[in-house]
């Protein structure tokens, strides 16, 4: 043998040694959610919830050999100390026995060793892992015992899942006879999963349609399920995780409810353990808005929808320097909204936003919802079949979406890409 291939083969072989094993797992958000601040109808009274069990639940998308809990006091303005926080298998919904578990699950969370928590202002705090399996699409409910309940509350209002509140400590009960019910989350921000290594989530940036409005409360057929439950089926090992970061009457380029999608991004797309792919569908808010007051002139028309090119592109770039896929939907028509009640020039924003959305190649592709949505007869408007107060979905059409996004991310989206730019496939 040459000498200098010898040593070439030697530095290989130093060099294949010294490289550190591939992990065979690793963290990935399993279920996650947006947060704002909790005010109005969506808050819980301060004399409820002190010295209270509060039970929450949630479904997983994907499952592992262990898993861990992530608690948020984003907004508030003082430390939060939590006394107790379990988790365990939740129970189908049933109205008879409020927040139901199977208690031989039951798991009393530490933090850094300790059963209670203190999480200061802006915080988010994850959990010790407990060393269990969990299942995909594993339904967990969470009890956390507050001593004081936080005056300004971290939550997400439309969880479209009853949690329940209980004075006392009934963290570990087997369900809450008695509780008061409210369909919101509080403090909960993401369940991280020890996954396998071709695991992976992909976070959802998007609106009331996202969140599940017009979907079955305790149901889980919002599209983000189904499309969740159509990219596992049938793909052991290969699990992909999605992340629903919808919030109702948000918007992208303004304040309307909750942080604007822009200001959100970071925190509900890069930072979520395992997550490389990004979609948004957002923009209908910003669209409905401008004009639901008083008409506006055809400059502002124009300005917004050019803001709202901007404003993706800016998601796409950032998506991208963080090595992330990325995938814009087209705006659903909402010609029949009676909050918004549209006219031509709104019709007409819609529209070339989607033109853009469909032949723009900064994203690596695109959802087509519009296309399968819309009514025939009636473009402006949802198909009846899947409508239910002419913005927001029914269940019917959240199965439609569903299976639409998971077929876009199930391919290379090349046949999106050429029929939305009048290319054969």
């Amino acid at each position: 043998m040459r000498r200098g291939f010898a040593a070439g083969v030697l530095a290989l072989v130093a060099v294949t040694a010294m490289a550190p094993a591939k992990p065979a797992s690793h963290w990935v958000a399993s279920w996650a959610t947006a947060l704002m601040i909790s005010d109005g109808a969506n808050y819980l009274p301060v004399e409820q919830l002190s010295h209270a069990t509060l039970r929450q639940t949630v479904r997983l998308s994907t499952g592992g050999k262990a898993y861990r809990l992530v608690l948020s006091n984003l907004f508030g303005t003082e430390p939060l100390h939590l006394s107790a926080v379990h988790v365990a298998k939740a129970l189908p919904f049933n109205a008879a026995a409020p927040g139901a578990i199977d208690p031989a699950s039951d798991r009393v969370l530490t933090f850094s060793g300790k059963t209670d928590v203190t999480i200061p202002v802006g915080a988010a705090y994850t959990s010790d892992p407990v060393v269990a399996p969990v299942a995909a699409f594993a339904d967990l409910s969470i009890s956390i015992l507050y001593d004081t309940a936080p005056v300004i509350e971290t939550g997400h209002p439309g969880s479209r899942q009853t949690s329940y509140v209980l004075a006392g400590n009934h963290t570990a009960d087997a369900s809450l006879s008695g509780a008061v019910g409210a369909d919101h989350w509080y403090q909960i921000a993401a369940i991280e999963v020890l996954s396998a290594p071709r695991t992976s989530a992909i976070a959802v940036v998007g609106d009331s349609i996202t969140d599940g409005r017009g979907s079955t409360t305790n149901g889980n057929d919002r599209w983000t399920n189904i499309m969740a439950t159509a990219l596992n089926a049938g793909k052991p090992g290969k699990g992909r995780a999605v992340l629903n970061a919808g919030i109702g009457g948000n918007c992208v380029l303004v304040v309307c409810l909750g942080p604007t999608a822009l200001t959100r991004f970071d925190r509900e797309v890069l930072e979520p353990a395992g997550v490389d792919t990004f979609i948004v569908y957002e923009g209908v808010n910003d669209l409905g808005r401008l004009t639901i007051n008083h008409p506006v002139a055809a400059s502002e028309h124009d300005a917004l929808v050019a803001h709202l090119i901007e404003a993706f592109q800016q998601m796409a770039i950032k998506a991208k320097a963080h090595g992330l896929k990325s995938y814009i939907a087209t705006i659903l028509p909402f010609g029949g909204s009676a909050y918004y009640h549209p006219d031509a020039a709104n019709e007409a924003d819609r529209s070339a936003l989607n033109s853009w959305i469909r032949s723009q190649k900064i994203f690596d592709g695109v959802i087509d919802f519009d296309a399968v949505m819309r009514d025939p007869s009636h473009p402006e408007r949802l198909n009846p079949a899947y409508d239910t107060d002419g913005l927001h979905a029914n269940a019917a059409g959240y199965g439609i979406m569903g299976t639409t996004a998971a077929k876009a991310l199930g391919t290379k989206n090349k046949a999106v890409h050429g029929a939305a730019r009048g290319k054969k496939v």
